[in-house]
């Protein structure tokens, strides 16, 4: 069983910083990818970063030199530092990551259960 735990959202006013954080425990090979992904209401998720195990990432454009993604691989850990946040921002924020669950088994995603953040006056 693999499960995902998100913490850090929040309501913050506009310019404000938020740091979430989501822990990966349970039984797993590997991980090899761990990122972030948004889902404001009425519209679809999408991603906004990714990192790998490596330490490679990648942003989307909406949130590039505002949030910075970082992992600490020992802790099964991703982090989102957000600053500069706007109102468009605010989103249920969800995170998953990539692994296999042993050495032989094929790639599987798992998704936490989300943290909302909102960013008003």
């Amino acid at each position: 069983q693999v499960q995902l735990v998100e913490s850090g959202g929040g309501l913050v006013q506009p310019g404000g910083s938020l740091r979430l954080s989501c822990v990966t425990s349970g039984s797993f090979f590997r991980l090899y990818v761990m990122g972030w992904y948004r889902q404001a209401p009425g519209k679809q998720r999408q991603m906004v970063a990714l990192i790998t195990s490596d330490g490679s990432t990648n942003y989307a454009d909406s949130v590039k030199g505002r949030f910075t993604i970082s992992n600490d691989n020992a802790k099964n850990t991703v982090y989102l530092q957000m600053n500069s946040l706007k109102p468009e921002d605010s989103a249920a924020y969800y995170c998953n990551v990539l692994l296999k669950r042993t050495v032989v088994a094929t790639m599987s995603d798992y998704w936490g259960q989300g943290t909302q953040v909102t960013v008003s006056s």
